[in-house]
């Protein structure tokens, strides 16, 4: 009903399959970024297609290769889901994801 009325513009980067799985409001800034499946998106809230900024972070090959030996999905689960996004200061953010079961977290600078 959203798309036929044109209430809503839809994010583009969807159609990937890519599995959402956390997001960051950054009002002050008129940024969302999203967690998904190895990857980062920082978006503009005004035009969410406009400009996207999208990082691949995916789980090192070796421990996607161990994810599979414990006997894990490779498409659902031996991947590095981004399942924290925190502020940490005025140009960086706080990331966390899964690692294919192995977890690992850094900074990322917003710029």
């Amino acid at each position: 009903d959203l798309l036929l009325s044109n209430s809503c513009i839809p994010f583009l980067g969807s159609s990937e399959g890519l599995d959402f799985r956390t997001l960051l409001l950054d009002e002050e800034r008129g940024r969302l970024l999203i967690g998904a499946k190895d990857h980062i998106f920082l978006l503009n809230l005004v035009d969410l297609n406009k400009n996207v900024k999208k990082i691949y972070w995916p789980a090192a090959k070796e421990k996607v290769e161990l994810c599979k030996l414990a006997g894990k999905d490779a498409h659902t689960e031996c991947a590095n889901f981004i399942r924290v996004l925190q502020p940490y200061n005025r140009t960086h953010v706080y990331v966390c994801g899964t690692g294919a079961f192995h977890p690992l977290c850094g900074y990322i600078e917003l710029g």
